[in-house]
């Protein structure tokens, strides 16, 4: 005879939101450590790229003197290739983040977007607590805003990629 506090008949557990069911709980995604890493380090190049890209937009066709004096011509100076080495570390660190929130939460890409656009934000309105005037503010923001969007689109696709579902 059974005890009166024990369940009759098979067990039934709850995983999330549905039905009680003797099914195991989903399986976690598994991870493509190389694929991942790959897209980092090709997000770290476009990332130096949209920096320089963007700056020479800034500088050259609209005329904004940022990241250097305004007689440096459209490239600007070593400040350009400061802030293009700066855009691909960021994207390196940034790859380690979501290399650490894909193995420790259940929902990394989500987390990895709110943090991206956090900090973003937080970059783009650095400018604007110098004393320079407003087209210089603007313009750096703006070469910052486009760094900070390549690196979290990119980086949020090649999550997607990286990982898939175990089966």
């Amino acid at each position: 005879m059974q005890p009166s506090n024990q369940p009759c008949g098979p067990q039934q557990m709850s995983y999330g939101d549905g039905p009680a069911t003797d099914e195991a709980p989903p399986p976690a995604p598994r991870l493509d450590t190389a694929r991942l890493w790959a897209g980092g380090v090709m997000t770290a190049g476009v990332a130096g790229l949209t920096a320089v890209g963007a700056v020479l937009l800034v500088r050259g066709v609209l005329g904004i003197a940022v990241f250097a004096p305004e007689g440096d011509g459209a490239e600007g100076d070593g400040s350009t290739g400061l802030l293009a080495a700066g855009a691909a570390a960021t994207a390196l660190a940034a790859t380690a983040l979501l290399h650490v929130l894909i193995l420790s939460t259940p929902q990394p890409v989500r987390c990895f977007a709110c943090i991206i656009a956090l900090v973003t934000a937080a970059i783009v309105l650095l400018p604007f607590r110098t004393s320079t005037g407003l087209e210089p503010k603007v313009g750096g923001g703006a070469v910052y805003l486009a760094i900070g969007t390549a690196v979290g689109s990119l980086l949020s696709a090649v999550a997607r990629g990286a990982t898939r579902r175990a089966v």
